[in-house]
């Protein structure tokens, strides 16, 4: 319970309260409030759900992970709960960018929200990008050309959910389809759901509820690990313009 006694502590400070504030708020004595910050007793099941609710935090991330090395900005609200947002600075208060490589790639899913899991991936630092949370991710396959299999995309962090833009790229870890990198269609106003394309028009199209969409990050910029033939230049300069003429022959349908 070492844990959660810190974290007590460490939330009440986050919110400038004090323990006899803390404790009317969660309606107990100011003396229980005490004793499981010193760790002299453990918090009762009741406490715990009532804490959840007031930081609105889940229980496990409260039981499971130090918060003591997060700030208020650490979390970010998803529905009606706050999801810790493990966020590393350098000495300049600077955002580094986490890269997931390949390898760590399939165990993304369980650990996105883990301070450990996101510590131990390599870093750098990028100075050009716009302001914001940034994190690079592997592409896999070619459902994105002219993105080659081993290119890296650097996403800006979407928190709200109404910035999604019809027509752009984001890479999307999301529940039961793991971590994927597609354009997107927005549908939330009509069916609470992303249509997710691929720019190679040999994968199909399909939907996901937004409420499996884990994290969202937007296209920022790309870094090929391999160069591109002429060949492959050609190639993908076909399919841009086929892919142009898709949409201007679906316009014009509309006027005629």
């Amino acid at each position: 319970m070492k844990l959660i006694s810190k974290n007590i502590k460490h939330l009440r400070k986050l919110k400038n309260l004090t323990q006899e504030v803390l404790a009317n708020k969660l309606r107990v004595k100011r003396s229980k409030i005490g004793s499981y910050e010193e760790g002299r007793s453990a918090p009762t099941i009741e406490f715990l759900i009532n804490l959840s609710d007031y930081f609105k935090i889940p229980i496990d991330i409260l039981l499971r992970n130090d918060l003591t090395k997060s700030e208020d900005s650490s979390f970010i609200e998803i529905g009606n709960q706050r999801v810790l947002f493990p966020i590393l600075v350098d000495s300049e208060n600077e955002n580094l960018i986490e890269i997931v490589p390949i390898k760590a790639s399939a165990g993304y899913l369980s650990g996105y929200d883990d301070p450990e899991y996101i510590e131990q991936l390599q870093r750098i630092k990028l100075p050009f990008l716009p302001t914001g949370k940034h994190r690079a991710f592997p592409i896999k396959g070619d459902s994105m050309l002219p993105m080659k299999d081993g290119s890296f995309v650097i996403g800006r962090f979407v928190e709200d959910r109404s910035e999604i833009k019809t027509g752009s790229t984001y890479v999307l870890v999301t529940l039961n389809d793991g971590m994927v990198y597609k354009r997107v269609l927005n549908n939330i106003a009509f069916n609470d759901s992303l249509l997710l394309m691929s720019d190679n028009k040999k994968y199909n199209d399909y939907s996901v509820p937004i409420n499996e969409v884990l994290e969202l990050w937007e296209f920022t910029c790309s870094i090929n690990t391999q160069e591109y033939s002429e060949e492959e230049l050609k190639f993908s300069s076909i399919i841009n313009m086929f892919n142009d003429l898709g949409i201007e022959l679906k316009a014009l349908e509309k006027l005629i």
